[in-house]
């Protein structure tokens, strides 16, 4: 059963030609592959339908035990059409970002002094800028694959901002709930200024980017930009809480991913391709790359919580631990140290449960299975990000996906 779970997860992250033939992808019972459309093209199935189904096809089966096996390691490397070395993203982003954090300041028109030190306070030019980053790049990708237009709207622009500002807000609002002390190698805001001015802080700055995104006057992306804050609030309602049947949990903490991180990577990739581009093809590729990348970004930052110091990582490291959450690497652990489940339920709330669990997520292969579900997720992005005309915009955006995988901090 369990190598019937992995060959489905193959076929569905290998691509509608895989998923539709092939050893392991015919008719056998699973979750259900991509979706035709009246054209013939065929469409993902949605990422909510496969988080369902990947706890419901098969109930009788730990959700995530079908990965317990040696695989290899999975690269997401894809070489451009031309054959050219990729450009340096974050060198290519940044032409469209001059002044991004200037710019960001300028929508904080307050006139309190205390109230515009907190809400300015992230915006330092400290930051990765990683969200405004693959923004700029997909609105420049699209519009070349829809026109071959070498122009971006300022309206795309625009939502490099807001989604910094949205990112940046959450932040605020997270470091309170965690009662978290630093971030970015300093203080956090509620550390400095109390929890009360914190939370108010991070309202000023979610205002701010709706006024903003209200001025691009397009319908259609102010839906799109509200998910991700409704998003965020459930996301964070979903870390709150944890699931006692432990089929259920590793598809609870994949929603929470998405929530929390991919959807703001997601809608933003889609914003602007809807601003660049009428065809709601281009809108699902946008879409699909933003989604998986983000959740890839989210399942690295959730290994580095294992495997980086904390002058790497610019917060204290095992905070997940600490905060009671049950992240990749210690569900893929428990399948190996059954005694963690007890440690799971009551948030390892007792003494000497933090740095138990901790040393069996090292013991195990947690971090490696880790890892390489996110080099799926990137392997997935890749795969869609693809679909599109070649550019250095395309090509750069293919890049990062490696970086993200990369990343140390």
């Amino acid at each position: 059963m369990a190598t019937r779970w992995w060959r489905w997860l193959r076929c569905y992250f290998s691509g509608p030609a895989a998923r539709s033939s092939g050893p392991g992808c015919g008719d056998r019972a699973g979750p259900p592959g991509p979706r035709a459309t009246s054209d013939g093209r065929t469409t993902q199935m949605p990422y909510f339908n496969l988080v369902k189904n990947l706890t419901s096809a098969f109930p009788n089966v730990h959700s995530i035990s079908w990965f317990h096996h040696k695989t290899p390691s999975v690269c997401c490397c894809s070489k451009t059409q031309s054959g050219e070395k990729y450009t340096d993203p974050f060198k290519l982003g940044w032409r469209d970002l001059k002044g991004l954090y200037e710019d960001i300041r300028k929508e904080l028109l307050i006139s309190t002094t205390e109230l515009k030190e907190m809400s300015e306070y992230y915006f330092d030019g400290k930051g990765k800028a990683f969200r405004p980053i693959i923004v700029v790049l997909m609105a420049r990708a699209c519009n070349i694959h829809h026109n071959n237009s070498r122009d971006m709207q300022a309206s795309q622009r625009s939502i490099a901002l807001i989604a910094e500002m949205i990112h940046t807000a959450s932040l605020v609002h997270d470091d309170v709930i965690d009662d978290a002390s630093s971030r970015r190698g300093k203080h956090t805001v509620n550390k400095i200024w109390g929890e009360k001015k914190a939370v108010l802080a991070g309202d000023l700055i979610l205002s701010a980017a709706s006024i903003a995104l209200a001025r691009i006057g397009n319908t259609t992306v102010i839906s799109i930009l509200t998910q991700v804050i409704e998003d965020l609030v459930r996301g964070e309602f979903l870390q709150l809480g944890s699931k006692e049947n432990e089929n259920e949990r590793f598809a609870h903490y994949l929603e929470k991913t998405f929530k929390k991180t991919a959807s703001l990577i997601a809608n933003s990739c889609k914003a602007v391709s809807v601003l660049g581009c009428p065809d709601p093809v281009v809108h699902e590729i946008a879409y699909q790359y933003g989604k998986n990348v983000g959740i890839a970004f989210q399942l690295i930052d959730d290994v580095l919580d294992f495997t980086s110091c904390s002058d790497q990582m610019g917060k204290p490291t095992s905070a997940d631990l600490k905060l009671g959450l049950a992240t990749g690497p210690v569900l893929f652990a428990c399948q190996q140290f059954p005694e963690m489940n007890a440690m799971i339920m009551r948030r390892f709330s007792l003494p000497g449960d933090v740095d138990r669990a901790r040393q069996y997520v090292l013991q195990s292969d947690g971090v490696q299975q880790t890892t390489y579900l996110a080099q799926r997720y990137c392997h997935e992005a890749v795969r869609e990000i693809s679909k599109l005309r070649q550019s250095p915009e395309r090509d750069a955006l293919i890049q990062l996906s490696e970086i993200v995988l990369a990343r140390d901090k």
